[in-house]
């Protein structure tokens, strides 16, 4: 079955809200870790068979016991940005200006956010019919001021120009001292004190995202520590997170369903390393010796590792295309715009025996970069992991416990090849917690959809 066939109907769950964590424990790694797939009962604790489905559960302070050595791991290094805005009118009513995305006049986020005096932004208003005309101030620090005036009409959203009083402040700067941190809704309350820190990863450090990649908020520094010594590594690429992250699949099909779109930035260094590692991997599989275990830690990560595969792909495509079908790939040079990568591109580039290697994909994209003379890669990216998709870049998945009916269930029901409820049921059932303030699950990739 297509992906765009699928109804999401089929992906619902009853979630009471008293399983929602409101709040994250006091100590990040104290999380529960469910372990599910085939490596699930190597952990020997508290292990249980469900049928054909193995599941066992652990904490994130114990991930290295689960893990085998020689594991990379890699994580979302994205900042949350304090992106909520609150407006006072002289009337007394209050207006939010929630900053999703710069303009498309600027090449990536890094760019707007270090912009200096104005910027202009996508934006959701909230009270929006209140704000007829005119320009709205806020007073912020050391008696500055920040002014938002509506300069675009968009389909769902606003174009906002931003300017400030502060000529020495970037717009980072701004919103870390005007701003607020968008706590995702279904935690019903305010902001605290507290969230500014915890609804951030130890690592943030690439500032552009309005949700946290909340796999990665249960390491610490100590548990970097064990997993090191254990031969556990980590890597790092940038995924922003979206509000879409929040949009609710309202469609009957999910052929109706328009995904959101995400920056990402990648170094080129990083996309040698994989390209070397499924050379290696390649080569061991025919001297039958095994290779390193890749782990995406969270969805952000995933869809970043396997939107890099399916770039590779869409070069060699235009050069077989430029070269009558012939296996070059060399010549062509397409643009970005052109390599990124829609919504569908994973189910219809091409028929999936025409596909290149993982490596093929890999060294095709690193030679582009090469020929554009780039050490980063920042696009954006639409792809949509659903039942149907088969994985070209990992082996497993650290995540948290998703929304009924969202496409980050999707994502999970594909790598579980769409077995997802028993983990689920399990772990409903044994008092784990759901959601971004929640526990976790370390899901082992189902062989058949590789």
């Amino acid at each position: 079955m297509h992906p765009k066939d699928l109804s999401i109907l089929d992906f619902n769950y009853d979630l009471p809200a008293s399983k929602i964590a409101s709040y994250p424990l006091e100590q990040r790694d104290a999380s529960k870790l469910l372990v599910y797939g085939a490596h699930a009962n190597d952990t020997g604790a508290d292990a249980n068979d469900t049928g054909a489905v193995q599941i066992s559960e652990t904490t994130y302070s114990r991930l290295d016991e689960v893990l085998p050595s020689n594991t990379l791991l890699i994580h979302n290094d994205t900042k949350v940005v304090a992106a909520r805005l609150f407006f006072e009118k002289e009337n007394g009513s209050t207006i939010e200006i929630f900053c999703l995305e710069p303009a498309s006049i600027y090449k990536d986020i890094t760019s707007a956010m270090l912009a200096k005096k104005q910027v202009l932004w996508g934006c959701l208003i909230g009270g929006a019919k209140k704000w007829k005309e005119g320009s709205l101030h806020i007073k912020y620090g050391n008696n500055h001021t920040l002014t938002a005036t509506k300069h675009t009409t968009l389909a769902d959203s606003y174009l906002i120009q931003f300017e400030w009083d502060n000529d020495a402040q970037s717009f980072a700067e701004v919103l870390e001292a005007a701003g607020n941190i968008p706590l995702p809704p279904y935690f019903n309350r305010a902001v605290e004190a507290n969230d500014k820190e915890r609804y951030q990863t130890v690592y943030a450090a690439a500032e552009g995202s309005v949700a946290a990649p909340t796999a990665g908020l249960h390491f610490t520094p100590a548990l970097f520590t064990k997993l090191a010594a254990k031969n556990i590594s980590k890597e790092f690429v940038t995924l922003h997170v979206g509000a879409g992250t929040f949009k609710p699949v309202k469609a009957a099909r999910m052929e109706e369903h328009e995904m959101h779109a995400e920056f990402i930035d990648v170094q080129k260094s990083f996309i040698e390393l994989l390209r070397n590692h499924f050379i290696q991997r390649d080569q061991n599989a025919r001297q039958h010796s095994s290779a390193k275990t890749i782990i995406a830690v969270g969805t952000t990560s995933l869809r970043t590792l396997e939107s890099l595969y399916w770039m590779g792909a869409k070069i060699i495509a235009v050069n077989k295309s430029q070269n009558n079908g012939n296996n070059a790939h060399n010549n062509a040079n397409p643009s970005i715009e052109n390599i990124s990568v829609v919504q569908w591109d994973p189910y219809e580039l091409m028929p999936q025996n025409e596909l290149p290697s993982t490596a093929e994909a890999l060294a095709a994209l690193n030679n582009w970069m090469e020929q554009n003379s780039l050490s980063r890669l920042i696009t954006k990216t639409q792809i949509i992991i659903a039942p149907g998709y088969y994985f070209k870049i990992i082996d497993g998945l650290i995540t948290n416990f998703h929304q009924p009916q969202s496409t980050l269930l999707l994502l999970v029901a594909a790598i579980t090849n769409g077995n997802w409820k028993p983990m689920y049921h399990y772990a409903l059932e044994n008092e784990f917690r759901f959601l971004s303030y929640g526990d976790g699950c370390l899901i082992w990739l189902d062989p058949s959809v590789r």
